[in-house]
């Protein structure tokens, strides 16, 4: 074994007492594919090293929570031996140095995780996050992301039926694809990677393994500079066809019982899948690379363990199974073979030309690997705004609003939705634009809601406060279509974790996510951290994307955003106090970028929710959309484009400034369409509850009627926000 030097080590991305602590493990100096392999298990990506502590305190459990963290992905109980799996990961790196293939392997390695466990996908979701629209990379990075996205996800015939798209100039640098994918499995057959037995076959099964990908996982952990063109061949490529035949193999060897343990090889390859299975079981694993199927000359064991070549899993068989299993791939057209098997050692060992070429116990590599708890700055709540009330004098609504559905992460992003199958499998009931995606599972009245958030400006502002908004806006998001909330994933993307700033800012992210998530009874079940999204020293705000899942127990119950029908009533639920700081009437209208986040109640947030829910199981409600960004009356707006609707507000009956009221983005609120032989019910159930509301005006046929502003026509606000995204890309 040819020994490696410190030199060597810090080029693999270890540190210099990182080196040391595994020589110190080992009695020894590792060989270069050992030391491979620790780059692997002990970055950042894999490891954990920098955010395990944190991410203990996480709510993870629930009545319907049957798998939380630590495993491929999280499992829900949806009734009926019915369960959700879902997960949400990041592909931010090898998206910015290579947008189609990063953006395309990223959706093909979440259906993976989601796959492995026996569930068949039938969702897939996106939280997509690029530069200034004026940046010079910004148009090329987001039209190669959504064409890898869908170009990934149409050949597999997994519907998009939701996600965001922001833009903002600390992701110049650093775009973020975050993929999310949900299946559906029964609860009795579910498949975990946990190893067990001794002597059981290890079997490798898919595409052939290559020289793409290697250091993949290594390079997710790293900060970016001048040379990122160099790093492309660390990107993965995608077939998504290959992908679509071992989806089917896999469930058609599920449906037996020879599988033992399954696992997808995503980052880190053969060398994470391999030690997560045995350190899960407690046992050893020794494998043959001369068996590794490759479709690449000489390659050595250091290039096979660390290869990060798509659409491969790896099995743990019964005994006796493998001539069975071998024409189930044979007739999917993939490579299957036996490459190994489980041991008593609790080491992982390897062999090559009839050389043992490395040996390393398990735990130095899983329980052993470092964990940091890194220094951290607290955020104080900034100081809020006093705004100068002459600067709103010179404005008028109507002008506000135009601007305002026109600004880049307020405009609809059809142009981007258009280019996914959404309604593949035809099962799909809500597509996107709407605030959750809605799949009926197959045969049945059932639908599983599910929805994809983030807020990097709140939670840049104030981390805890924004840490706790958007698992709220998750929450109102499943609720204003008719579902109760179960569970989320988070992918949590942030800057540098060295730097006492961004650690900080993930701290109090986590924080606030855990006392969101523990008081709505709404677990984190499943997720992903990605550090190191910086580049020259510029780190991105925080942005914790949050998956959520909610179940509709009869579809036909479902409510939809749009606008029903002229003269119902319309009806605010939950206090308006007129939160202008960090909104975006604020920073674009008054081109203000200090002050607080909105404030966070989480009682009036479950209250407020909880009474929706009620009025909508009651049959009341004609039409919902929770109230973010823009305030009261971009969310209306939105109702109105999409019912092709007008509406005409009432005088305002509140003591504060229209601007206050109408763009303010305080948190819990809901707007809701009403009939008005209704009210009466409404406003009974609403009472009961201690639930505050204001009625705010009616629907009508096409006009927007606000004060004695001029009269505007609902194509107006439909030219508004249906073109800039659509003209940019066409420029």
């Amino acid at each position: 074994m040819n020994e490696v030097n410190e030199h060597i080590a810090i080029n693999h991305g270890l540190k210099k007492e990182e080196f040391s602590k595994i020589c110190d493990l080992l009695k020894r100096t590792p060989n270069l594919t050992e030391l491979g392999i620790f780059s692997a298990m002990w970055n950042e990506h894999c490891s954990y090293k920098s955010s395990r502590l944190h991410l203990k305190k996480l709510n993870t459990k629930g009545k319907k929570v049957i798998q939380g963290p630590g495993e491929n992905a999280g499992v829900i109980d949806i009734e009926d031996d019915d369960a959700i799996v879902f997960k949400i990961e990041s592909h931010n790196h090898p998206s910015f140095i290579e947008p189609y293939q990063g953006a395309a392997t990223g959706v093909g390695g979440i259906m993976r995780d989601v796959f492995t466990m026996g569930a068949r996908p039938i969702a897939n979701l996106n939280s997509i996050h690029f530069g200034s629209p004026q940046h010079p990379k910004t148009k090329n990075l987001l039209r190669g992301v959504v064409k890898g996205i869908g170009g990934y996800g149409n050949c597999m015939g997994i519907p998009t039926v939701g996600g965001q798209t922001s833009f903002d100039d600390s992701y110049n640098g650093n775009i973020l694809v975050n993929a999310m994918t949900l299946g559906l499995v029964n609860k009795n057959k579910i498949f975990y990677s946990k190893a067990a037995g001794v002597n059981k076959p290890v079997i490798y099964v898919g595409s052939k393994t290559g020289r793409d990908g290697i250091h993949g996982a290594s390079m997710a952990s790293a900060i970016f500079d001048d040379k990122i063109e160099e790093k492309k061949p660390t990107v993965q490529v995608g077939d998504p066809f290959t992908e679509k035949l071992l989806l089917e193999a896999c469930l058609e060897l599920m449906a037996g019982k020879s599988i033992i343990s399954i696992q997808d090889m995503g980052a880190a390859g053969l060398t994470s899948s391999s030690i997560e299975m045995a350190s899960k079981g407690n046992l050893g694993i020794e494998l043959n690379l001369n068996k590794v199927p490759c479709r690449e000359e000489k390659m050595t064991p250091y290039e096979i363990m660390l290869s990060e070549s798509q659409e491969r899993m790896l099995i743990v068989l019964e005994n006796g199974k493998e001539t069975e299993a071998k024409k189930i791939f044979d007739k999917w057209n993939l490579d299957f073979a036996v490459i190994g098997k489980t041991t008593k050692s609790k080491k992982i060992e390897l062999f090559f030309d009839n050389n043992k070429v490395a040996e390393i116990p398990i735990n130095i590599l899983a329980e052993n690997a470092p964990i940091y708890d890194r220094k951290w700055k607290k955020t104080k709540l900034p100081q809020k705004i006093k705004f100068n009330k002459d600067d709103f004098k010179k404005l008028k609504t109507t002008e506000v609003l135009k601007k305002i559905l026109s600004l880049p992460n307020i405009c609809s992003k059809e142009w981007i939705w258009q280019q996914y199958d959404h309604t593949v499998m035809g099962d799909t009931i809500q597509k996107p634009g709407s605030d959750s995606g809605v799949v009926r599972v197959h045969g049945t009245n059932k639908a599983v809601a599910t929805s994809v958030d983030s807020s990097a400006v709140y939670c840049y502002a104030h981390p805890l406060t924004g840490g706790k908004q958007v698992v709220c806006e998750s929450w109102r998001n499943l609720i204003s279509c008719g579902s109760r909330p179960i569970a989320i994933t988070n992918c949590l993307n942030f800057g540098n974790p060295e730097k006492e700033k961004n650690m900080g800012e993930f701290v109090e992210c986590v924080e606030g996510i855990n006392e969101a998530s523990k008081f709505l009874d709404y677990p984190v079940v499943s997720g992903n951290v990605s550090f190191y999204n910086e580049t020259k020293d510029k780190g991105i705000k925080p942005t914790p994307a949050i998956g959520g899942v909610g179940l509709i127990k009869d579809y036909k119950k479902m409510i939809t955003m749009d606008l029903k029908k002229e003269n119902n009533l319309i009806l605010v639920v939950g206090k308006t106090e007129g939160h202008l700081d960090q909104s975006i009437f604020a920073i674009n209208i008054l081109n203000e970028k200090k002050g607080p986040p909105p404030e966070v109640n989480l009682f009036n947030e479950k209250n407020n929710g909880e009474t929706v829910l009620k009025l909508m199981e009651e049959g009341l409600i004609n039409s919902a959309h929770d109230v973010s960004l823009g305030g009261i009356i971009t969310a209306l707006s939105k109702m109105a484009i999409k019912g092709k609707k007008g509406f005409k507000l009432n005088k305002l009956k509140v003591l504060i400034n229209k601007f206050d009221y109408y763009f303010g983005e305080d948190q819990g609120r809901y707007i809701i369409e009403i009939e008005g032989k209704n009210l009466s019910k409404v406003e009974k159930i609403l009472k009961d509850n201690s639930v505050y509301y204001d009625d705010i005006g009616l629907v009508t046929k096409n006009e927007i009627i606000i004060d004695k502003e001029p009269i505007l026509h609902i194509d107006d606000l439909i030219k508004s926000n249906m073109s800039w995204l659509k003209d940019y890309m066409d420029k």
